[in-house]
């Protein structure tokens, strides 16, 4: 006969806790619910804490037990994923889901080539940074249930990413989720998959076998809840056989939108110390660029680890640029701005990328076949890095959208 825990709790209790809260239940043999609320905000939003509190035991038929909740400015979205990881605590094998709505502004959808020049990582078991994060205007937010998650608490975060994605307004940012290495990584994804999540990161990948099983849980998911949204992949490189088998790894799905390297798993793994230089990351980094165009899909670089060093990271974004990087990971919403402004276009390149655009413009409405601009021939390719020019200077409100007009 299966027996089962009796007291189960999940969140964070503490003086220096912010907008979370910690929530224990224990199942008795009493002919009611007990609960206790303790919460800084009880005057103003008490009733409804306990409303909630209500609402939970009844969806999941708790009948007979005590219930502490210990509140520190936890939004909705947050009691309800640490009422839930307490509860499957007690009763893992309950496949029922108590899902916040769907905020109307998360609806958006993303693209393949859509830029990435910032996505920020916001740990997943931290839901004091959620709120906020898209105000900050990254170009992607990732919720992370990787590295930044402790062993003990996967299963809180994964609840707790499921909810953000739900509730949280990330002011159409892109929606990306770091899964764990694989194959812990493979039982994330159904948390995720139903809720709207626009690109998966897969952890020190190092085989297109990994993004394969990947994209086919995603598929067996998406099936199982009737989604035709694309939902795209973002292998991170983090080992030498990563970098070795880095174009297999680009083009083992046409979801694959783009390769990422993360150089703290990469140096450790050749058992080198990582710098600001970069020395011993050079050819790694070249490589995983050199695979990413060879596929047609973006090369973004790491994250920059010294959140106070402005003109390193300024540098070390310049630098990746130089490379051929398109992007580059943030750690704290004050990279973000950087970041913009580093992988932004010069003026001098703005305008011989307005040239190159008008020259062909003029090509294809005269139906001409060869564009020209002065003395040199244009082809494609080159028109392709005019157009991406453009973009970026629109973006970063360096030209008007309607500068052709």
């Amino acid at each position: 006969m299966k027996t089962y825990e009796m007291k189960g709790s999940a969140g964070k209790r503490g003086n220096n806790v912010r907008s979370d809260c910690f929530v224990e239940i224990e199942l008795t043999k009493s002919k009611w619910i007990r609960s206790s609320l303790q919460s800084k905000v009880n005057s103003m939003y008490g009733q409804d804490i306990n409303d909630m509190i209500i609402m939970m035991c009844d969806f999941f038929e708790i009948k007979h037990a005590g219930i502490l909740v210990e509140d520190n400015g936890a939004l909705p979205f947050t009691l309800a994923a640490r009422f839930e990881t307490a509860y499957k605590k007690l009763r893992p094998d309950d496949s029922r889901e108590f899902l916040p709505s769907m905020n109307k502004n998360n609806k958006y959808s993303t693209s393949k080539d859509r830029m990435r020049r910032s996505r920020l990582y916001l740990p997943g078991n931290e839901p004091k940074f959620y709120p906020n994060a898209g105000l900050h205007k990254p170009d992607g937010i990732i919720l992370d249930l990787e590295d930044s998650v402790a062993p003990t608490e996967k299963d809180a975060a994964r609840y707790l990413v499921r909810n953000a994605l739900c509730s949280v307004d990330f002011y159409d940012a892109e929606r990306m989720v770091r899964i764990n290495q694989l194959p812990m990584g493979l039982n994330d994804l159904k948390f995720v998959v139903p809720h709207n999540v626009h690109v998966i990161l897969i952890p020190k990948c190092e085989s297109a076998i990994t993004v394969k099983d990947v994209e086919e849980e995603i598929n067996i998911i998406k099936a199982m809840n009737n989604i035709s949204a694309d939902i795209y992949l973002m292998p991170i490189i983090e080992s030498a056989l990563g970098v070795v088998k880095s174009y297999e790894i680009a083009t083992a799905s046409d979801k694959v939108c783009a390769l990422a390297v993360g150089l703290e798993d990469y140096t450790a793994d050749l058992g080198v110390e990582r710098t600001n230089e970069g020395k011993e990351s050079f050819y790694a980094r070249s490589a995983i660029v050199n695979a990413a165009k060879a596929a047609g899909v973006q090369a973004i670089d790491t994250v920059f680890s010294d959140v106070n060093d402005m003109e390193g990271l300024r540098a070390s974004v310049i630098e990746a640029k130089a490379l051929g990087f398109e992007g580059k990971g943030c750690i704290h919403p004050r990279q973000i701005k950087i970041v913009h402004d580093a992988f932004a276009p010069t003026e001098k390149g703005i305008e011989k990328a307005k040239k190159i655009i008008l020259a062909f413009n003029e090509v294809e409405k005269n139906g001409v076949g060869v564009v020209a601009l002065g003395s040199k021939m244009i082809d494609a390719p080159v028109v392709k890095r005019a157009k991406h020019t453009i973009e970026l200077a629109i973006l970063n409100n360096l030209l008007d959208k309607n500068w052709n007009k």
